[in-house]
């Protein structure tokens, strides 16, 4: 009796739905859903985080004014 035969794959399928019952075998179902849809939505979160952290390192402050009109007023504020 090989893995192809229909009547192993039937023998195996009632043995295992007596051992577990129906009740089991949708939870375990639900479950198994469950954990792969965790590890899609974990394995995202990796990429979009480190799309993130390279956008971070990519950007850089804003290259001051030639005229210097923001220290200007920055004293001008602090003096007052």
């Amino acid at each position: 009796m090989g893995l192809d035969s229909i009547w192993h794959w039937a023998i195996l399928l009632v043995i295992i739905l007596l051992v577990f019952g129906t009740g089991k075998l949708t939870r375990v179902g639900s479950d198994l859903g469950n954990a792969v849809r965790g590890f899609k939505k974990a394995m995202q979160g990796d990429e979009d985080e480190e799309k993130r952290k390279a956008q971070e390192k990519l950007q850089a402050d804003p290259a001051p004014d030639a005229s210097g009109s923001t220290s200007k007023q920055r004293d001008s504020s602090e003096s007052k």
